[in-house]
């Protein structure tokens, strides 16, 4: 980020009471991470997990000081996920939360170059920032690597999702980030579908990271929190210190929810990973259905680039119904197994028709579905889908 940082050394900075379990190296896989990094320390009779810290007042002198300015269950997801994400990291109250920090930290008028497909959430922030004058946003296709080129010059910050929701396009990451760099134009990364086991923008040049761990990482649709991670040690605090005075801190028991759901993200990305692999196959050729999208399909669009430093496809399908919107709610309706709902990444299959939300980009087709696979049997989820697509024709 290009804008000076303003530090703070009082109490109440990002540092939470400090944890000294297991801390993984270099050494371990991040499959192992996931199960190992977060944990209190080894010492008689204590426990394996951590407990959920339930204070909002800590006796002085001390470095929490008060219960919004840290929170040793706090620390020990914040650790878990720096462990995966290679950085530091601050968990906030919801993903929203942390990309409304990112935005705050800008200058008034500055220019970010994002996504015309991302997220709704982010697309509502960046449309109420340009109608209020605070940014100018240049909305791009990041799957076009020579158009987001093009949209560099004068970019204070280059937002990316990678891949797209729910279009998932894939940009060529490795490519802007560093072009990004070269002009000094600070880089945030949405990770929230690839996660850091499928790829890792901070080791590629990225300033931060950012996770809607409602998601993937907590994984069973039970909490809404947030995280931001980075490697930039004034960018932290002043992140930090936008947490503690704007209040978007998150309960201790979502976290230590989010704590224990991230243990499985490793076999729970693998199977999900698995199942939409199949299910995206099996799609292309059924009556209902016009086009799919998933990067793992070697005809998918985006295949090549995401082969080339992906270290997966993710878990998300999004397939266009030949029948139209209406055809594509009815289908969404008609399921027994899968859940018609928002959201992603639960132990449990979701879809639904994303432009049933008002705030959905213009640019995604009325028609499309959103599929999020979950662990459930591949041979279960494709007779429901099959006969949901089948009723709605």
């Amino acid at each position: 980020m290009s804008e000076t940082p303003t530090t703070s050394s009082s109490a109440g900075d990002h540092s939470s009471p400090s944890r000294h379990g297991v801390h993984p190296g270099a050494e371990l896989s991040l499959q192992t991470r996931v199960v190992a990094a977060g944990r209190p320390d080894r010492t008689s009779d204590a426990g394996v997990n951590v407990p959920i810290e339930l204070n909002s007042t800590f006796l002085a002198p001390g470095a929490t000081g008060y219960g919004r300015f840290g929170n040793s269950t706090w620390s020990a997801l914040e650790e878990a996920v720096s462990s995966l994400e290679g950085g530091s990291t601050l968990v906030f109250s919801s993903g929203v939360a942390a990309i409304t920090a990112v935005l705050a930290l800008l200058p008034r008028g500055a220019v970010v170059t994002a996504s015309r497909n991302g997220y709704s959430g982010t697309m509502v922030l960046l449309r109420q920032a340009e109608e209020s004058g605070a940014l100018e946003v240049r909305y791009v296709d990041v799957s076009n690597t020579k158009e987001v080129l093009a949209a560099l010059p004068g970019t204070t910050l280059l937002w990316l999702e990678s891949p797209t929701n729910p279009a998932l396009e894939v940009a060529d990451l490795p490519t802007l980030i560093a072009s990004a760099k070269s002009l000094n134009i600070g880089v945030g990364i949405d990770n929230t579908f690839a996660t850091p086991l499928v790829q890792q923008p901070l080791e590629l040049g990225a300033d931060l990271v950012m996770h809607s761990l409602s998601k993937f990482i907590a994984g069973h649709s039970d909490v809404i929190l947030g995280s931001i991670s980075t490697k930039d040690p004034a960018l932290l605090q002043r992140l930090a210190d936008y947490r503690r005075i704007h209040g978007s801190i998150a309960g201790p028991f979502e976290v230590w929810l989010a704590l224990r759901g991230i243990r499985t993200l490793g076999v729970r990305l693998e199977r999900a990973q698995s199942n939409a692999m199949e299910i995206a196959q099996r799609l292309q050729s059924h009556p209902a259905v016009e086009r799919v999208r998933y990067p793992g399909l070697p005809d998918d669009p985006h295949h090549a680039i995401a082969k080339s430093f992906m270290k997966g496809f993710g878990a998300v399908i999004s397939f266009a119904h030949k029948g139209g919107a209406e055809a594509a709610d009815k289908a969404c309706a008609a399921s027994q197994l899968i859940a018609h709902a928002t959201s992603l990444g639960g132990v449990e299959s979701l879809w639904e028709r994303r432009h049933r939300w008002g705030s959905e980009s213009p640019t995604i087709p009325i028609n499309l579905i959103r599929l999020s696979l979950g662990i459930e049997d591949v041979e279960d989820l494709w007779r429901d889908i099959d006969r949901a697509l089948r009723a709605s024709l």
